[in-house]
């Protein structure tokens, strides 16, 4: 044993000239500093995008993201990330890690995690989720650098990962018999090497987590639940890009994983919210082999629902959402294929009436210790064509139409903003600082009220604060507020990005109309009822709430609403909306600008706040 290491030949350390001053000689490599590898204006343009994907100060930024991606770049130098498949040139690991961070962070985006648990303790776990999903990320592929490759000085002295960063010229290749599989294994040689111990400390207080993301770096990603699930989607949405493909396919959530959230969405609203079984005023009817829900209560609730979770792409259109349950197997088709089902309800105490429903099985609903009792009565299914709806009970949901025969297209869902982040990605970015030495900013109001706790990186970080749950209040200009505040400080309304409500723009939170309200009334279906009293969509009914308030900025004309040219490399679009007087009341620390938005120079001639804004090129 003691002559394995007798004859390891370690290079003299002491003496050693300064790399720059070593001539390099022909073949080999010269390793380089992470600030120096960093400082691409394409690295440097993935930098800000991973930062921007935060909700951090720049100080804690170095601390929790920017110190170990300058260790893996130091780690890497300019290894390709194959031998022949994608990012196989020099630097394209570092390349890949970059890319995949950031693609995976904005697939966190879409996720309130851990699922399952409740909103105030999601809040409170948000941070150290982003920062798991990032660390998962650039740290799922660096064990090939300790069995895929072979790399030694120009001694023959062979280098490994584990000597730490190389510090001498070096020559590297492929390991002719190296196994395919093995670097997901070799991965718990080196992650040590790029957190610090704070950081294991404070993600292992996170067990749900904690988990995940040992699974992750063991390979094992079918145990990894939705960490799992973000980090294969970004490497694939990297590896596509790098390979003329198209990333948006593979950011697509699996077919599975969208039924997965509409089950996990009807469970709870039958489990919280609808009404079983009862005379007259109920939401559905459960018999001994079917339960049959109201169509259009299904459509409005469940969107909301999902909308409070977190989860985009639903569509408005509630032909779209029958679409979309029976497309997944949820909702069971018609003898004539079709979604919605005629039937009459009859309960041996006499009472009848006929709806339009959704069918679907108990089993995929309850286990069947816990199906509730069935219903004393009767569901008829009605044989003349369902395509008509039938007006509901007094007091009952009021039930939707019937589908039609066009095509669902999801391309809101599968896009995802993809086309945003490439273009992000493939432009030339403007000059800016390094990110490597990442500046102070001028008024770095949470960093100087939390001190210098981060500045230690053995220091647990602090956790997101948890964020207030927002209490059940009837809809008003008072309460779009607070959906406002709560869901952009809980990363529920994204911003800055493509199919984004809100945007920095001009030094303060940008509101793009009318979608910001019409997301709050799609969250809020009780609004069409108030607001059909007044005779106006319910979006323009909130809209009209919110500029009562006077939270916002008016132009020197008087006029409420601003115009922004949106500006990307393939194309120009504009954006309506209001700013606000005062973003301190919506961000903790206000965002830079969005590069892409600028408030137009000329004013418009009159007000059009119902423009539907087509803001796909938003970067």
């Amino acid at each position: 044993m003691l002559s394995l290491f007798q004859r390891k030949r370690v290079p003299p350390t002491a003496g050693t000239p300064p790399t720059s001053a070593i001539e390099t000689p022909k073949g080999l490599t010269r390793p380089e500093s992470a600030a120096s590898l960093l400082a691409t204006p394409r690295r440097q343009k993935l930098l800000e995008h991973i930062w921007q994907r935060t909700s951090l100060s720049r100080r804690q930024f170095a601390t929790l993201y920017l110190a170990p991606l300058e260790r893996y770049a130091e780690l890497v130098q300019q290894f390709p990330a194959s031998e022949s498949h994608h990012h196989a040139y020099p630097g394209g690991m570092l390349d890949h890690g970059l890319e995949i961070v950031a693609y995976a962070l904005k697939l966190r985006q879409s996720h309130l995690l851990p699922a399952g648990t409740t909103p105030e303790a999601q809040a409170a776990q948000a941070e150290a989720w982003t920062a798991g999903t990032a660390y998962a990320a650039l740290l799922h592929d660096v064990g090939k650098v300790a069995v895929d490759l072979h790399v030694e000085y120009a001694d023959g002295t062979v280098w490994h990962p584990w000597h730490g960063p190389l510090r001498w010229p070096y020559r590297f290749r492929y390991r002719k018999e190296r196994e395919y599989r093995l670097h997901s294994a070799a991965t718990g040689l080196l992650y040590v090497r790029l957190l610090d111990p704070g950081i294991f400390d404070w993600l292992a207080d996170y067990p749900d987590l904690w988990a995940a993301l040992l699974y992750v770096l063991a390979g094992q990603y079918e145990h990894a639940g939705t960490l799992g699930e973000l980090v294969v989607q970004a490497d694939q949405a990297s590896v596509a890009q790098e390979l003329g493909g198209d990333p948006s396919k593979a950011l697509a959530a699996p077919k599975h994983a969208l039924q997965r959230k509409l089950l996990d969405g009807l469970r709870f609203l039958l489990r919280e919210e609808f009404k079983l079984n009862q005379p007259q005023a109920s939401d559905g009817w459960l018999t001994q082999d079917a339960l049959w829900l109201v169509s259009k209560t299904v459509s409005d609730k469940l969107r909301a629902h999902l909308l409070q979770q977190g989860i985009d792409g639903i569509p408005a259109s509630n032909t779209a959402v029958f679409n979309i349950l029976q497309d997944h197997g949820i909702a069971l088709p018609t003898p004539d294929g079709k979604a919605i089902w005629k039937a009459t309800v009859a309960s041996d105490a006499g009472w009848s009436h006929s709806f339009t429903f959704l069918k679907l099985s108990p089993a995929l609903i309850w286990e069947a210790a816990e199906r509730p009792a069935p219903f004393a009565g009767q569901v008829r299914v009605e044989q003349e064509d369902a395509a008509q709806p039938e007006p509901a009970a007094p007091g009952a949901a009021q039930p939707g139409p019937a589908p039609s025969a066009a095509p669902l297209v999801l391309s809101t869902a599968a896009d995802n903003g993809v086309g945003a982040l490439l273009d992000l990605l493939d432009m030339a970015p403007a000059a800016s600082a390094p990110l490597s030495t990442p500046p102070e900013p001028v008024a770095d109001a949470r960093a100087d009220a939390e001190g210098d706790s981060l500045a230690s990186a053995a220091a647990p970080p602090p956790a997101t604060p948890a964020l207030t749950p927002r209490p059940q209040a009837e809809p008003s200009g008072e309460d779009f507020m607070a959906w406002l505040i709560q869901g952009v400080g809980s990363r529920r309304l994204i911003i800055n990005d493509a199919k984004a409500l809100v945007h920095t723009v001009a030094g303060t939170a940008y509101l793009v109309s009318p979608g910001v309200f019409q997301r709050y009334a799609q969250e809020h279906p009780q609004v069409a009822a108030v607001a059909k009293q007044e005779k106006l969509e319910a979006w323009q009914w909130v809209q009209k709430r919110f500029e009562k308030l006077g939270a916002h900025r008016k132009q020197a004309s008087g006029l409420n609403i601003w115009t922004c040219d949106v500006t990307g490399p393939r194309k120009s679009r504009r954006l309506h909306g209001y700013l606000l007087a005062r973003p301190e009341a919506l961000f903790g620390e206000v965002p830079p600008d969005n590069p892409y938005l600028r408030l137009a120079n000329e004013t418009p001639k009159r007000e059009n706040p119902a423009v539907q804004n087509d803001n796909d090129e938003q970067g």
